[in-house]
């Protein structure tokens, strides 16, 4: 029996153009990008282009994008290294952010959360009225990691930039999924990760808006201008500009086919278990995203099940190390954890297919059936 994989919020399989631009650093990477020599300068070349190429992919300058070791330290760098008194982000943020202002809030240093609405949105007013003359950053992701819906960061950085307040966004689910021009979006700081587009693991960027005056949050030599210090990882660095821009050229057609195949397994499983809800608004989200409460279900036990007939999908975000909890962001949308737990999240990507979405509509039908039972 053939596996299927609808957990690519997770993680994505490694695109065979990211692979193949990586295998001759993985085979012979000799070169230490920081050395005189002539494989220092081929490391160098090819991490300065790889930065060049996801520069212009997100509408940046090359010398704003640092890479990193992926999006938990991008945005662990952007909330705890910027200069602040005061900080608003919202109470859906990745556990990456979460953690961090967990962590800015033992230094004394005040953090307002602001809540969704039942259809996992935040409203760009109800952030922008906590902002006042202290707050040193407000921090919104583009798009939500469990639910897929899409945040208005976009009116809320042109309004922040006009006031000089950094602004920093969580684009790690958004990259390679929708457009995402940084510039246009009116951010000082923006957090993307290689493994959510096709790229390989264990690289992931920040840019950072000539002009934001951030600190260090790794100690080192004079690597990355010394803000980010550290060997530089060539492989890395190439997979991740090689993915993106593949990501980016095919975005509009695989978009729709993705689409077209996440309201199928939506418009399937309704029909064959009339109660169960689309968590979250049904326009305004990611297209691969279908994240569904199933009443009366415990969603835990109907993961294993899923597991043991070959289908992969999930709880929520992947960065609890493997336990099931209680979702943050559905219960901050108003949902009891009883509703919270109830709820599976589906994630499509590039190589599922509609005969595949039909089999994973029919076991679900059938599973839930016998659990009521």
């Amino acid at each position: 029996m053939d596996r299927i994989y609808l957990d690519h919020a997770a993680t994505s399989p490694l695109r065979e153009k990211a692979l193949e631009k990586m295998m001759p650093w993985l085979k012979d990477g000799r070169g230490n990008a920081s050395s005189a020599h002539s494989f220092g300068r081929e490391a160098r070349r090819a991490v300065e282009e790889s930065r060049e190429t996801i520069a212009a992919l997100i509408g940046a300058k090359p010398g704003e994008v640092y890479f990193t070791s992926g999006g938990s330290e991008s945005d662990t760098w952007a909330i705890m290294c910027m200069p602040s008194c005061h900080c608003v982000t919202t109470a859906i943020e990745h556990h990456a952010a979460l953690n961090a202002f967990k962590a800015l809030e033992k230094r004394g240093i005040r953090v307002d959360r602001v809540l969704p609405g039942r259809d996992g949105a935040v409203r760009a007013e109800d952030v922008l009225d906590r902002v006042g003359p202290e707050t040193g950053l407000v921090s919104v992701m583009t798009a939500n990691n469990e639910t897929g819906v899409i945040q208005p960061v976009k009116e809320i950085g042109e309004k922040l930039r006009e006031r000089g307040i950094p602004f920093h966004t969580d684009a790690v689910q958004a990259l390679g999924q929708i457009p995402v021009n940084a510039d246009s979006l009116g951010c000082g700081l923006l957090s993307a990760s290689a493994h959510k587009f096709g790229g390989p693991k264990g690289i992931g960027i920040l840019y950072v808006r000539s002009g934001i005056r951030i600190g260090n949050l790794i100690y080192g030599g004079l690597q990355q201008r010394g803000l980010r210090p550290g060997t530089e990882n060539p492989a890395g660095c190439v997979g991740m500009a090689a993915a993106l821009e593949e990501a980016v050229e095919e975005m509009a057609d695989e978009g729709k086919r993705i689409r077209e195949m996440r309201d199928s397994l939506v418009c399937l499983v309704r029909e064959r278990v009339p109660e169960a809800v689309l968590n979250g608004r049904a326009e305004g989200r990611l297209l691969c995203n279908a994240n569904i409460r199933f009443p009366g279900i415990d969603g835990s036990a109907l993961l294993m099940r899923l597991d043991m007939e070959g289908i992969a999908a999930s709880a929520g975000s992947a960065c609890t190390a493997g336990v099931v909890e209680t979702s943050h962001v559905l219960t901050a949308m108003g949902l009891s954890e009883k509703e919270a737990a109830e709820s599976i999240r589906f994630t499509l990507g590039r190589e599922n297919t509609p005969e595949e979405i039909r089999r994973t509509a029919d076991v679900i039908s059938r599973i839930v059936h016998e659990m009521k039972a």
